[in-house]
């Protein structure tokens, strides 16, 4: 694995007597790749709220025009 020297420099900083380089850069993928992870469900989502949004609109409409006017 190659790692540009300004990010090295950056890792090393961010390490510690209990939190080595490779520490450091295993808790940076993990976070990356729940971003990613997290990222990619709240996409599918959305899409199956598109998807179904006109018909939920038309359900809400209709529930509305059943309410009194207070």
């Amino acid at each position: 694995m190659t790692i540009d020297e300004r990010i090295l420099r950056a890792i090393d900083k961010a390490t510690s007597r209990g939190r080595s380089r490779s520490r450091v850069i295993e808790e940076a993928a993990r976070e990356y790749l729940t971003r990613r992870a997290r990222a990619a469900r709240e996409r599918r989502d959305l899409q199956i709220l598109n998807a179904a949004a006109d018909a939920l609109n038309r359900e809400m409409e209709d529930v509305l025009a059943y309410q009194a006017d207070v």
